[in-house]
């Protein structure tokens, strides 16, 4: 396993590439408005009863179209609305222009959708602010509309690993909270990254690390196994590590993974996030090669 097609996929951008977005802003503060879009954009696409594949592709978008175009000229609740509104038809679940505007200026104005009457000035301006931003979001996106997930690798680490429901769960919503990742990593990095994490969280903070539990190598590997025995059974806190045959040019991955996750939540609002505390007591990993 590797993330060979970093160099191969227009999607996904080199680690630096964070730095040098087109909006202005530190980066600080574009991961935290990346992150208010987001959510916004999830608002939207619960209230609009969206199945989570479409608003998991909907923010990947997202945080394509920020790749080429600045948040100083697009808004990002414009932008989340267009994704959403895209999304509804291409993954066939098709909403009317008119229904996605309303919700928008339900959420916007915060109050219950029925009270946004259908003909309104703010509805009408609100439809052609999703459907100019849509043009531009088509342009950035290049038509290209797909988007691989890192859920289907996680399913298959839950079923071959026999997981905790508790690490399921947090493994599940940490892929669900659509970090930057997806713009810079492989399904199957942030999907090693999310498990990582989710088993770390639930082990609590007297638990291996989280460079001891993607470290290619293991002081058990280097112990002979008699051969009138069966191998011991992997440490559970390495299980993927196993699974996957980790190696150390992998495991490289996994950590920068894991410090963009941890950057990520670092700036977040805990009433937004309600597991956000738990996230935050888990130290960074120390070996990163991270673009500071």
């Amino acid at each position: 396993m590797d993330n060979a097609s970093h160099s191969s996929s227009q999607w996904l951008f080199a680690l630096s590439a964070l730095n040098g977005t087109p909006s202005t802003c530190p980066r600080e503060k574009e991961l935290y408005e990346r992150a208010r879009g987001v959510e916004f954009l999830f608002r939207l696409g619960s209230s609009l009863a969206l199945p989570t594949s479409a608003m998991c592709t909907a923010a990947t978008w997202f945080h394509r179209f920020y790749m080429r175009f600045s948040m100083d000229d697009f808004h990002r609740q414009d932008v989340a609305a267009s994704c959403i509104f895209l999304a509804t038809k291409t993954e066939e679940c098709g909403r009317k222009l008119r229904d996605v505007s309303r919700v928008y200026q339900a959420k916007v104005q915060s109050v219950d959708v029925a009270t946004i009457p259908l003909e309104s000035k703010d509805v009408d301006q609100c439809q052609a602010a999703i459907l100019l931003t849509e043009e531009v979001l088509l342009e950035a996106l290049c038509f290209d509309f797909v988007v691989e997930s890192p859920h289907a690798e996680l399913l298959e680490l839950f079923e071959s690993l026999g997981t905790d429901l508790e690490v399921q769960e947090y493994a599940w919503s940490l892929a669900h909270d659509s970090t930057p990742l997806c713009i810079l990593y492989t399904p199957r990095v942030i999907a090693i990254a999310c498990y990582v994490l989710a088993q770390r969280i639930v082990d609590g903070p007297n638990s291996p690390s989280l460079d001891a539990r993607i470290s290619a190598s293991s002081p058990s590997k280097s112990l002979p196994t008699p051969p009138s025995h069966q191998p011991a059974s992997p440490d559970a806190s390495r299980a993927v590590v196993d699974y996957y045959n980790l190696q150390d040019s992998d495991a490289v991955y996994v950590s920068e993974t894991l410090d963009i996750m941890l950057e990520f939540y670092s700036v977040q609002d805990q009433n937004q996030i309600p597991y956000l505390t738990s996230i935050l007591a888990v130290p960074l990993p120390l070996d990163t090669a991270v673009v500071p």
